[in-house]
């Protein structure tokens, strides 16, 4: 048990080390800017809509496209959207909710006249500017899907327990992907900021309603030979919700979804990648198998306890050093991990008070066991 329970953590060290490295900023791959269509997935974001259009339309050029999918809105979104100066397909389908099954029908649409690559944006997110023109480069030089930095913030003068979200989202979006970009590995695929070519995204299955289906489609396209790359200089950005209820229905909804991945896809992937001897799919199996970082740290903490007892009662010392070795390192990629991303949301002692948010969230991986989220369900946004 000791011994598996260390692979995670070695990744996860593996990333942090690779990630702090200093290395020098990738210039855009030579060759022309593609044409881009850009798909913006919708369900009642009629708050955020009208600025999310505006800043895409910023960044497209002649012959570009941006496509709004108003997915089971009941708000006004579409006017708002059509406002703003995008076009907008709208779908009623109760029976088959989520924003997979909202993806197909954009790409169904852009079938009729396919682009050079096709850009996805959640509704509420902002992009820097110049990440629509790296990603299209990216994606039509290398012919594999490009995934941009995620970052979600929390907001100004929010609490320690989202300043610590804030941090775990940066580890999981930034120093995870960032350390096996530099390594030369692929990473997943994270629901928004994502760039394909067309000749992947169109033959795509898409169409489904999974709590984690950007991790899923990943893995589809890795098994075809594509696995997605990493660009750390094209970034999409939102924010949490404030609310406790919304916060808490969005973590559950993400972290479920990664956790039934683990169990359904993980060891299946590894094992293909070890028969077709495929270090990508070695790797993103790896990457995948790396639970949230609250999860790690409870089983890491929970199995050194273990150990530690052992060695009292039996004194079987051998279990307890490498339960310790294995606590050290993960203490290590958090620390490197602070130190290079994180001083900017949290000091050190906001750092290590964190253990008690990691208490706090055992009933949300419990409930996994005897309650689990299965269905996509939308949070709650502020201005709501």
């Amino acid at each position: 048990m000791l011994v598996p329970a260390a692979i995670p953590v070695a990744v996860l060290l593996v990333q942090a080390l690779a990630a702090s490295a200093k290395t020098r900023a990738r210039p855009l791959p030579a060759g022309r800017r593609p044409g881009v269509a850009v798909l913006v997935p919708a369900h009642n974001e009629a708050v955020g809509i009208a600025n999310t259009v505006a800043a895409i339309r910023e960044q497209l050029q002649d012959g570009d496209r941006i496509l709004v999918i108003a997915d089971n809105c009941t708000d006004d979104t579409t006017a708002l959207a059509l406002a703003a100066g995008a076009p907008v397909l709208e779908r009623h389908n109760l029976d088959q909710r989520g924003k997979g099954y909202a993806l197909d029908y954009g790409v169904q649409q852009l079938a009729l006249s396919p682009p050079e690559v096709v850009i996805m944006i959640d509704a509420d997110c902002t992009l820097s500017p110049g990440s629509i023109d790296r990603l299209a480069c990216v994606a039509l030089a290398a012919q594999r899907p490009v995934q941009a930095l995620d970052l979600m913030r929390a907001r100004k003068n929010s609490g320690l327990k989202m300043r610590i979200a804030e941090f775990a989202w940066i580890v999981k979006n930034q120093v995870r992907p960032l350390g096996f970009q530099r390594l030369g590995l692929p990473c997943q695929l994270m629901g928004t900021g994502m760039a394909f070519p067309w000749s992947l995204i169109g033959a795509a299955s898409l169409a489904n309603g999974s709590l984690a289906e950007d991790m899923k489609l990943g893995i589809e396209l890795a098994r075809k030979n594509a696995a997605p790359l990493f660009c750390a200089d094209a970034c999409v950005t939102s924010y949490f919700p404030s609310g406790e209820a919304a916060a808490r229905l969005q973590r559950t909804r993400w972290e479920h979804g990664h956790m039934g991945m683990i169990v359904r896809h993980g060891l299946p992937l590894l094992w293909q990648g070890l028969v077709q001897r495929d270090r990508m799919l070695i790797a993103l199996a790896l990457d995948l198998c790396v639970p949230p970082v609250a999860l790690l740290t409870i089983v890491t903490l929970a199995l050194f306890i273990v150990a530690a007892c052992a060695w009292l009662v039996f004194g079987w010392l051998a279990p307890l050093l490498v339960a310790g070795i294995n606590m050290l390192a993960l203490t290590l990629a958090v620390l490197l991990a602070w130190r290079q991303f994180g001083r900017s949301v949290l000091s050190l002692h906001d750092l290590f008070s964190s253990l008690a948010y990691v208490f706090w969230k055992i009933p949300l991986y419990l409930k996994f066991f005897v309650n689990r989220q299965v269905e996509w369900v939308r949070a709650k946004r502020d201005a709501e």
